[in-house]
């Protein structure tokens, strides 16, 4: 079948202006899964938006080597459509537009606009892009030149999953050694309410009772002597 001869990185190669996609398709390798997703019995195909090397050049310095492995494979993902579309059906599409990256609507917006059935636009909530021509496209396979590349606003606003992680870990670890410390202060100032002398040393206690003894001793003597002066 003619779907078992395609492969991405040749069409784009042949084309001769898509050399840094090719090295980021490949040193991923997810030009594999999309190539084996293309020889899938019952796929629905699949729509490559492809910038050419002028749109990478017009990134900001050093900014793909920034980029984490996930980050790389999530960018090449947001360039792709698990469907075939024809230039003639992108008016059939609904906003936002599902991408293979996922469907946050919010950090992974891919907006699509139509004129007059062949004039075709995008817009990410980061760049605005259009589509300056085809690439390829059969009844599987379609591969569309983009004038930019299609940044995804997850890689361009700050993160957000990392924030709270450190916050809980600050917060949990205070309040355990506080009930901790809790429990073994009111261990502590249990036992001291169960005495009278709770705010008195040992050795003050014990002085205490010893001069209480004492002084019964001595009234009791003073009586008897009173007594025997009487008689």
């Amino acid at each position: 079948p003619k779907s078992t001869s395609i492969d991405i990185v040749q069409i784009l190669r042949k084309a001769k202006r898509f050399s840094v996609l090719i090295r980021l398709l490949k040193t991923t390798q997810l030009i594999n899964q999309l190539n084996s997703q293309l020889l899938t019995s019952g796929s629905g195909g699949l729509t490559l938006f492809a910038p050419e090397d002028s749109a990478f050049s017009k990134l900001k310095a050093g900014f793909l080597n920034s980029l984490s492995d996930r980050q790389k494979v999530e960018l090449l993902q947001f360039h792709t459509l698990s469907s075939f579309i024809s230039i003639s059906n992108f008016d059939t599409l609904t906003n936002p537009v599902q991408t293979q990256a996922g469907d946050d609507p919010k950090r992974l917006q891919l907006n699509v606009t139509t004129f007059g059935g062949s004039q075709v636009s995008m817009a990410t909530g980061a760049v605005n892009a259009s589509v300056t021509g085809t690439v390829y496209t059969d009844n599987k396979l379609a591969i569309y030149q983009v004038d930019k590349v299609l940044l995804p606003l997850d890689l361009v606003l700050p993160s957000e999953a990392p924030a709270p992680a450190p916050g809980k870990a600050k917060g949990a670890s205070p309040k355990t050694d506080k009930t901790k410390s809790g429990a073994d202060d009111g261990a502590a100032g249990g036992d001291s309410d169960n005495g009278d002398n709770k705010d008195l040393p040992a050795e003050a206690s014990s002085a205490g009772s010893v001069s209480f003894k004492f002084g019964v001793v001595a009234f009791v003597f003073g009586v008897a002597l009173m007594g025997e002066a009487v008689v």
